[in-house]
């Protein structure tokens, strides 16, 4: 048992003498790279100014992103508002349409009724 824990104790400190070997000259080439890339920007003033307008231009594109993100939303809001008060609309609408039928056919019923009161009356009278 003891030497299982003892094996796998050295057998993790090689690997991580390993990874950090690996890791080394990856870390070398990465400030190497960054060294020459700010070397190469602190000569070039053209390259350090088109970074500065990139940057503005990124920021002001970042705003009015955010802008029409915000106007697009109050659009959908106002949209699901139209939507709900063009079906309020609809809806009384048609209410509106049934009592009508419902009044028609209540004045057909009564000119019904009156129709048959004078056919009553015309036979009473003769």
């Amino acid at each position: 048992m003891k030497r299982t824990v003892l094996f796998v104790t050295v057998l993790l400190v090689v690997a991580g003498v390993v990874a950090h070997q690996n890791q080394t000259p990856l870390l070398l080439a990465l400030l190497k790279y960054q060294s020459a890339n700010e070397y190469e920007v602190g000569r070039n003033p053209d390259l350090k100014n088109n970074i500065n307008n990139l940057s503005s231009q990124k920021t002001q594109l970042e705003i009015e992103k955010s802008q029409v993100e915000d106007k697009f939303k109050s659009l959908v809001d106002e949209h699901a508002n139209l939507t709900k008060k063009l079906e309020e609309i609809k809806n009384k609408e048609k209410l509106e349409q049934k009592k009508q039928i419902e009044f028609s056919e209540k004045i057909d019923e009564l000119n019904q009724e009156t129709d048959t009161l004078l056919d009553e009356i015309d036979k009473w009278q003769t």
